[in-house]
């Protein structure tokens, strides 16, 4: 009967050890595949977050150029002066808008995957508010707010102010411009006007830009360091 017992508690013990190491190997293995789909998608929202900022840095070149634009016009208009060998570059610019292209499918992947597949509570915190809020309220700003839309508010009434000043050549292209512009004062004062809030506007998106681009390096630096 000892025998017995010593025999069953044996068998009942190799198996018990037996079980437990296979759960141990499958939790191993299951850690083990989470952690190369974390480094994978990880991978994938830095490369995508490379291009964000070559994205950014575009919006912010042609916003700070819509700035010059700006001020080339209001010198124009208030002294009747300016050098006119960019003449075209800064009137094409003038009121340009910009859209805001977001790399997002690493994002997605890890949202269909589920976002606690990122270990680290403060790193997923940060790639939530880059995706769900920075990138949204600047896909708002340069898409969708209304004072922000230069070219589709503005473009009518002030060309209407500067064209019949144009000189054109015999293919129809801008070529110069006869100065000074002579037009009414409440004519001229409600353009000014428009200059002043497009030049406030441009400024409020370059500093928003700004603050998006140092999320954005931020997050990328938090995301390499995680994969070390």
């Amino acid at each position: 009967m000892k025998k017995n017992f010593k025999k069953y508690a044996f068998e009942f013990l190799s198996i018990f050890i037996a079980v437990i190491s296979a759960f141990a190997l499958n939790n191993w293995n299951d850690n083990r595949r989470d952690e190369q789909a974390q480094k994978k998608i990880l991978d994938e929202i830095s490369n995508g977050l490379e291009k964000d900022i070559e994205d950014v840095e575009l919006n912010v070149q042609g916003h700070a150029f819509g700035l010059k634009s700006n001020k080339f016009w209001r010198k124009i208009i208030m002294t009747g002066e300016a050098d006119l060998d960019s003449l075209n570059v800064y009137y094409f610019n003038f009121l340009r808008d910009f859209i805001s292209i977001q790399n997002t499918s690493g994002y997605e992947n890890l949202k269909s995957r589920g976002l606690e597949l990122i270990k680290n509570d403060s790193l997923r915190t940060a790639i939530i508010s880059l995706y769900e809020y920075d990138y949204k309220t600047l896909k708002t700003l340069e898409e969708e707010y209304f004072e922000m839309q230069f070219h589709e508010n503005y473009y009518k009434e002030i060309n209407d102010y500067l064209a019949p000043s144009f000189r054109f050549d015999t293919e129809g292209s801008i070529v110069g411009i006869e100065l000074p512009i002579v037009r009414g004062d409440q004519e001229k004062n409600k353009i000014l006007s428009y200059l002043w809030k497009i030049d406030a506007n441009r400024k409020f998106a370059l500093n928003f830009y700004k603050q998006i681009e140092a999320n954005i390096i931020n997050l990328k630096k938090r995301i390499e360091s995680e994969k070390r």
